[in-house]
């Protein structure tokens, strides 16, 4: 049995995707706005709070405050930020970039 628990936030930014080849979605290549989800699952060894969601989330708010929320990010992709959040803690299992809560990206490690 493998357990695991997880923290969300949320922020809003600007992105884009200047070398769109797709002409039909070519609105792309400007900057516009999403508000962006993430979702980060770390595995836990035991059920008994071996993590604190609290702990966990903090870190993660403070990180999309400090390098995400109301920047423009360029062409930055939610695959990117994905990879980008991987870091955070121990133990990151899956992390999940959504934008507007429609589409996204995971990534997830080993």
């Amino acid at each position: 049995m493998k357990t695991s628990i997880f923290v969300t936030a949320e922020f809003t930014a600007l992105h884009s995707w200047a070398d769109c080849p797709i002409e039909e979605v070519s609105f792309l290549r400007n900057s516009h706005r999403h508000k962006f989800f993430v979702k980060v699952k770390t595995v836990v060894h035991h059920d008994d709070r071996e993590k604190e969601f609290f702990t966990l989330k903090k870190i993660l708010v403070n990180h999309l405050n400090d390098f995400y929320q109301n920047k423009n990010l360029g062409s930055k992709s939610c695959e990117m930020m994905a990879t980008d959040f991987g870091w955070l803690w121990k133990d990151i299992t899956a992390v999940e970039v959504w934008e507007d809560n429609e589409n996204g990206a995971i990534v997830e490690y080993d």
